[in-house]
C-alpha cells in the first residue's frame, strides 16, 4: 500500500492506493480528481518543469530595475513547461533546456523549444528580457 497527498485542490486528502496487478484501490479522496490523481502519480508520475536557457552571445543583459535602482546582470532565462512531462524524461528535457541559447528580445510566454521530441510539450520563456 503506498500513502500520498492529493495534490490536486488545496485540501490535500490523504490517499491510500493498493496496487493488484493492474488494478488499483484508491481510498481517501474527498473527490473524483484524487482518484484520477492517485493512478497517474501511480502509473505514469509527470510534473511541470522549471529551468533557464542562456543568452546568446556572452555578454548577457543588463537591465536597470526602476523600482529598487539596482542592475541586474541577467545571463539566463527563465523557462518552464507548457504541460507536464513524464518524470522519467525529465533529465533529457533538462539537457536540451540547458544548451539551448535564446536570442534577445524575448517576451514571456515566447515558445523557447516547441514540441519537444514530438511529448507535444513547448518550452516557454516566462519573463521578458530586452
Amino acid at each position: 500500500m503506498k500513502e500520498l497527498t492529493c495534490i490536486v485542490c488545496p485540501i490535500g486528502c490523504q490517499l491510500s492506493v493498493e496496487e493488484s496487478g493492474e488494478n488499483l484501490s484508491v481510498t481517501g479522496n474527498g473527490c473524483q480528481r484524487g482518484v484520477v490523481y492517485a493512478r497517474e502519480e501511480i502509473r505514469a508520475p509527470k510534473r511541470i518543469v522549471t529551468a533557464t536557457c542562456q543568452i546568446e552571445g556572452e555578454a548577457g543583459y543588463v537591465r536597470q530595475d526602476v523600482r529598487q535602482h539596482v542592475r541586474h546582470d541577467v545571463r539566463r532565462v527563465p523557462v518552464k513547461t507548457s504541460s507536464p512531462c513524464l518524470r522519467e524524461k525529465i533529465p533529457a528535457l533538462l539537457h536540451d533546456i540547458y544548451k539551448t541559447k535564446v536570442s534577445l528580445p524575448v517576451k514571456a510566454g515566447d515558445v523557447v523549444i516547441a514540441d519537444w521530441m514530438g511529448e507535444g510539450i513547448n518550452v516557454i520563456a516566462t519573463r521578458t528580457f530586452g
